[in-house]
């Protein structure tokens, strides 16, 4: 799959550490070639929360059948 800035993608693994799970929608803000991608994950009022380096395998398209839902974010210490 080839990304480009702005898609909006969904994270495949648990990031703990970021307080990030699987299922949580992001931003792509930056490519990395050949396989890496920056993203970003923001609260539901627009707030920026976590900026993350992943690898392509990391996440996934957001597909039709997919329901959002929100949260609390809460980093881990």
């Amino acid at each position: 799959m080839r990304y480009r800035v702005l898609d909006v993608v969904v994270l495949e693994k648990e990031l703990p550490e970021r307080g990030l799970r699987r299922g949580d929608l992001g931003a792509v803000v930056q490519l990395y070639e050949p396989d890496g991608l920056e993203v970003e994950f923001v609260t539901a009022s627009g707030r920026t929360e976590a900026l993350v380096t992943v690898n392509v395998r990391d996440v996934r398209p957001v597909a039709d059948n997919d329901l959002v839902a929100v949260r609390p974010y809460r980093q881990s210490a």
